[in-house]
């Protein structure tokens, strides 16, 4: 059986929008990221066909098979929202427009060297570490400032958000706090420091807590499974 990933993406919007409502933010613009990780050229091809153009994955090497194949056919943005190394800097940031898992000030200073030599300003995010987990990468909430002040330093980045990957709780509502301390903390940093976060986005929650996280302030959400269906996690 074919996934209706034309009716999925509408479903998804339809989400988005009233979790907007809700929120009391109408109108407020909520960029959806759809997550391509494990899925073929053909199937993104398809998602591009119902009008998405922005969207995220999680490995260089599966992205070097897939956005070559893709360029031109539409304007489409590639976010890559899992854990970089900083010796594949270069190659990111030759392939993507925009990465959410900056999490050191090693790493940034490979994006921002590549990106020198590239002519290429890049928009990143600083990915924040708040349910200390030992499988997930961020950076520290004792840290961050000093990251974000390191970022300024860097001609051929744009400091853009924050970015989190909660821990997975079955009840949304039990994730919100950690959404939460994101958009505090966001805050924060610019109460300190007035545009330090460019557009001060904020890339935060999955297919089952989206809501709880437009709640809470998300600008960007990162939706796999509701599109693709279940070999996308996210």
């Amino acid at each position: 059986m074919t996934t209706d990933i034309a009716g999925n993406l509408h479903r998804v919007r339809e989400r988005i929008e009233k979790a907007l409502d809700r929120s009391g933010r109408p109108g407020a613009e909520v960029v959806l990221v759809a997550v391509t990780k494990t899925l073929p050229v053909e199937t993104v091809s398809r998602a591009i066909a119902a009008g998405q153009l922005e969207f995220g994955e999680n490995r260089i090497q599966e992205a070097e098979g897939k956005i070559p194949h893709l360029a031109g056919t539409a304007p489409v943005r590639w976010h890559l929202i899992g854990h970089l190394q900083s010796n594949k800097a270069r190659r990111a940031a030759e392939l993507f427009d925009m990465i959410h898992s900056v999490d050191s000030a090693k790493l940034a200073g490979r994006l921002d060297q590549a990106c020198a030599a590239l002519g290429k300003v890049l928009p990143v995010l600083l990915q924040v570490d708040l349910g200390e987990e030992e499988t997930k990468f961020g950076v520290s909430r004792a840290g961050l400032r000093d990251l974000a002040r390191a970022l300024s330093e860097c001609r051929s980045l744009k400091l853009n958000g924050l970015m989190t990957i909660p821990p997975f709780l079955e009840d949304p509502e039990q994730v919100r706090p950690f959404f939460r301390e994101l958009r505090r903390l966001r805050d924060s940093l610019e109460q300190e420091r007035p545009g330090c976060l460019g557009d001060g986005h904020l890339s935060m929650g999955m297919t089952h807590d989206l809501e709880a996280a437009i709640l809470e302030g998300a600008t960007i959400v990162r939706v796999g499974t509701a599109i693709f269906g279940e070999r996308a996690h996210g």
